[in-house]
């Protein structure tokens, strides 16, 4: 009801409306006379978004009928089995008694924390068999009020039109063939077309508050995962960006997705309140699509801090890896002495077993198949020699190992396409008192896994950063001492000398400390970053050639866009001026920048591997003149528009500036009686000046052209 008719319905009967007392109005229980509260909508959202009723619920029927003497026995089982499936609440586990004969009733009821881990509980374990007298048939508890409710009479379902979803691919169809960035600055989330040609970014979506700490793409590009207080959660589409998918997981910290995007880990620890105590550690594996939990591991931290590139309260990140390939079907996780690799079709240890390797410290999968090298160091003082080996899972057979004698350390590196495996070695000298870095070359896929040995020409050089070129058989090395180590490229591959490894050459005295390959191969920046401040050499590896030489001051990330065409260098926030980004072509020609304060990351779109066969692709590398006319038609035009924009913006500036001359000299000239009656009819020195300027005089004036100078004899 409008105020305006509540005023004039109290007139009519008569009500002093402004001497009521609203708040001794009490309406007739279940009635509200059409009013809706002011929080009505907020608790129906709340309602949708949380109300869960008893979904966290499961009944396991067909347990064994026991006395109260052994009534703790079976409970103490039953909790074994669940509690690796989920976090069981307290007192969440009870099993109804029959009262007269006090022997259990044969089913029992447990409640875990979420719906998520009821569900996994209920799937895993239906049909599980205890023994053969009692085998789980297992329900959810909301499944019992569905069924008691069911219609006496059978009604048809109602077919609803199909509707079809978004394309998630759809921005890999862009007219423009560009790529997508996100980037993260303050408070805001935005993701861009690189429009290279209009040298420039054109903004797809922007949201503030997206996410609480960053952003990350999913290995193909399909997904952008945001992280939450409450969980995770992946976006898709080209430009719209709707939510697909949350996955719970409360003060979630990290994600890592698998190679073929099936499955998403998050991970998150809890500070002890003792400091002598190690943090706890909950990780999560979710289904991508339906956002069901699979499985769930929970420890100290120290239980997943072995091994791994980098981490987090202790703990080394990714705890998981992942097999090679798009299936998704084994990771492996490393323990002390232990190797356990799981595999997706039940989540379970293959074989039910893990590997026992002592002292193992470091693992790596190939990034195409499922083998894995491990690398264990010396033991008992150097009378056991370290070793690295590659297995094969399932099988678990070890196809090749490699003894190693006096190592300090060994850091693996696998070619992307799983054809080599580099094995850097720091050795030991005779004195023990410093060490040498030699590399263990593996040939994976050729007969028995040959090894070659590669020493640095100055074995004593130190190897400051290592790059295998994707896709390729090439490698590049930086050693030698700063501030100007050398870089070398050695080829796995020569004609000369048949499959035995070769230098290419060493550039001498370079400022660089990091390599950044392009993804399709034979380009390469050479980078000082840090201390070097941001050097940066773009060189043709094929040619052996520097291309261009620059610097971005301050940089602090690079990184190559999908296709190679590109790349983007970064000022991060860890410094306080010059944030923002800036886009580079290939050969190291500056297209633009794009300065942004409180910049925090940039991360370039994925895109999935080409359908196009190795030989589709080489001949069009060949007939490339052939396609590339229609492109090179395409950005003649767009540079003729540039050029034509940039003229009529110049000439506008200039029509502009004119005007602006004009109208001022029209103002000075219509005020200049009133400033000389200022003046009392005397004018300005300027005016004076102008006037005697304006003035033509004959100046003369002396010039000496030569000076001779001649001695006159007497």
């Amino acid at each position: 009801m409008a105020e305006l008719d509540i005023d004039t319905r109290a007139a009519k009967l008569g009500i002093d409306w402004s001497q009521v007392n609203l708040d001794s109005i009490q309406l007739p229980p279940g009635e509200n006379f059409g009013i809706e509260s002011d929080d009505e909508g907020v608790y129906h959202d709340d309602q949708l978004e949380f109300d869960t009723g008893f979904g966290n619920i499961i009944v396991v029927d067909n347990l064994p009928v026991v006395p109260k003497t052994k009534f703790e026995k079976l409970e103490n089982v039953l909790k074994k089995i669940y509690s690796q499936l989920g976090a069981i609440k307290e007192k969440g586990l009870w099993m109804p008694v029959d009262p007269n004969t006090g022997m259990t009733l044969g089913y029992c009821f447990i409640e875990f924390n979420t719906p998520q881990e009821a569900q996994n509980a209920k799937e895993k374990t239906h049909g599980y068999k205890l023994d053969k007298s009692h085998i789980f048939a297992v329900n959810m508890f909301d499944d019992f009020d569905r069924l008691m409710n069911v219609k006496e009479e059978w009604e048809a379902p109602q077919t609803k039109p199909y509707v079809p979803g978004e394309n998630l691919q759809k921005w890999l169809t862009d007219e423009k063939a560009r790529d997508q960035l996100v980037t993260r600055s303050g408070p805001d989330t935005e993701v861009f077309w690189n429009d290279a040609r209009q040298k420039n970014t054109e903004l797809v979506h922007k949201r503030s508050y997206w996410t609480e700490s960053y952003v990350q793409w999913s290995p193909l590009g399909t997904y952008l995962v945001t992280l939450h207080k409450q969980g995770a959660a992946v976006w898709g589409g080209a430009d719209t960006f709707t939510r697909l998918m949350r996955y719970q997981h409360n003060m979630v910290k990290l994600v890592d997705f698998s190679p073929g995007e099936k499955y998403l880990v998050t991970y998150h620890s809890q500070e002890p309140s003792n400091p002598r105590d190690a943090s706890k550690v909950e990780i999560k594996v979710f289904d991508v699509r339906t956002g069901r939990m699979m499985r769930d591991f929970k420890g100290s931290a120290d239980e997943f801090s072995i091994g791994g590139p980098g981490g987090v309260a202790g703990a080394s990140w990714p705890v998981f890896r992942w097999a090679g390939g798009k299936d998704d079907k084994y990771f492996a996780k490393l323990s002390k002495n232990t190797i356990s690799v799981y595999e997706t079709e039940t989540f379970g240890l293959i074989d039910k077993k893990s590997i026992k390797v002592d002292n193992v410290v470091d693992i790596c999968w190939s990034p195409t198949d499922s083998i894995l090298s491990l690398f264990v160091p010396e033991q008992g003082g150097g009378n056991q020699p370290a070793k690295v080996a590659l297995v094969q899972i399932p099988s678990k057979v070890e196809l090749r190992q490699k003894n190693l004698f006096s190592v300090s350390d060994c850091k693996m590196y696998w070619q992307s396409s799983g054809e080599y495996l580099a094995v850097k070695v720091d050795r030991y000298t005779k004195t023990k008192k410093s060490t040498y870095s030699g590399f263990e070359l593996f040939r994976i896929k050729e007969r028995d896994i040959p090894i070659e040995v590669l020493e640095l020409d100055n074995k004593n050089d130190k190897i400051i950063a290592f790059a295998w070129e994707p896709k390729g058989h090439r490698f590049a090395v930086i050693h030698g001492d700063q501030p100007r180590p050398d870089v070398s490229f050695y080829t796995m591959k020569t004609t000369q000398h048949g499959g035995r490894v070769t230098k290419l050459g060493t550039l001498k005295a370079k400022q660089a400390n990091a390599l950044f390959w392009s993804p399709t191969g034979k380009y390469i920046i050479l980078a000082g970053l840090k201390n070097f401040n941001g050097q940066l050499e773009f060189f043709n590896v094929d040619e052996l050639e520097t291309m261009a030489t620059t610097e971005h001051f301050m940089a602090t990330d690079i990184e190559w866009d999908p296709t190679g065409r590109y790349v983007a260098t970064a000022v991060t926030s860890v410094h306080e001026m010059e944030n923002g980004f800036t886009i580079w072509s290939f050969n190291g020609k500056l297209l633009y920048r794009n300065l942004k304060d409180h910049f925090f990351q940039l991360a370039w779109r994925p895109r999935p591997p080409s359908f196009l066969s190795p030989e589709k692709e080489e001949e069009i590398a060949k007939n490339l003149k052939k396609y590339s006319k229609k492109y090179e038609l395409e950005d003649q035009d767009v540079s003729l528009l540039l050029s034509e924009q940039d003229r009529e913006k110049r000439k506008a500036l200039k029509e502009e500036w004119e005007k602006w001359v004009k109208q001022w000299k029209s103002l000075h000239e219509e005020e200049k009686l009133a400033r000389q009656n200022l003046r009392d009819g005397e004018i300005s020195d300027e005016e004076e000046e102008e006037d005697e300027a304006k003035e033509v005089k004959e100046v003369e004036f002396e010039d000496v052209i030569d000076v001779t100078e001649e001695v006159v004899q007497e």
